[in-house]
């Protein structure tokens, strides 16, 4: 087994803290390592590292989904296609468990596939005399699959002037691959003075688009003029000039 999913060793820290009135809030915490799969037809298995770092022991339960969008939204399903085991574990204090996720279906050919594993902790049983709640966490990891053959996201950009001065950014995967925005901005072309920005990651299928509607300056007529876009994802970072439609 490859060990390219150990490193860069990327964690999550699922430790929730929050105030209540007036009842108390029960939680645990625990670490998940990497946060992202990627198996291939040479390299079919991978290991999670599920750490408790909390002071009462964790239960653990694995459900596996696939991932595909429509419309722009994430679309789950239940699926054989990945195996996690083991499917529901204990990690006691200070202890990790490994949680082994292998591919179960020959890799698509031509286009990469999407799957998300989800860690749903199992609430323990409120002691006597406990008042308040007790607060499950949930974590999806994405899990993608190489295609047969070398595959690439490929997105192409488009910018709508919307009413009340908004605009609608969208971006079209025109490829084979995923690809995750994980912030642009615009400017116009020219002037390097922002005209909207957004900074919430999103995923982008294959054949899939991602829109975002976003508040402008309703003095600034954009339609007909050019943007200027920079984005950074997943693959690198993208800097295009963009001629602004009217919706």
């Amino acid at each position: 087994m490859a060990n390219n999913f150990w490193r860069p060793a990327w964690f999550i820290s699922l430790i929730l803290m929050a105030v209540i009135i007036p009842a108390s809030v029960k939680a645990a915490g625990f670490q998940v390592s990497p946060i992202r799969v990627t198996l291939s037809p040479e390299d079919k298995g991978a290991a999670l590292t599920v750490r408790n770092d909390g002071e009462q022991p964790v239960i653990v339960q694995v459900q596996t989904m696939e991932w595909t969008q429509s419309d722009g939204r994430d679309v789950y399903a239940p699926t054989e296609d990945i195996l996690a085991t083991p499917p529901i574990f204990t990690v006691q204090p200070g202890k990790v468990q490994i949680l082994r996720v292998g591919l179960r279906r020959v890799p698509d050919p031509l286009k990469e596939l999407s799957y998300r594993i989800y860690l749903q902790e199992v609430p323990p049983a409120a002691q006597p005399g406990f008042q308040g709640l007790q607060v499950a966490l949930r974590l999806g990891l994405p899990v993608f699959v190489q295609a047969q053959q070398p595959a690439k996201a490929a997105l192409k950009w488009s910018v709508e002037t919307l009413d009340r001065g908004r605009l609608k950014v969208r971006a079209m995967n025109e490829g084979t691959a995923h690809m995750q925005v994980t912030d642009f901005a615009l400017t116009l072309v020219g002037d390097d003075r922002p005209v909207a920005a957004q900074q919430v990651a999103a995923y982008v299928l294959p054949g899939q688009a991602h829109e975002w509607v976003l508040p402008t300056d309703p003095a600034k007529k954009l339609s007909g003029r050019k943007v200027r876009l920079k984005a950074y994802t997943d693959a690198g970072s993208a800097d295009v000039e963009i001629a602004v439609e009217k919706k």
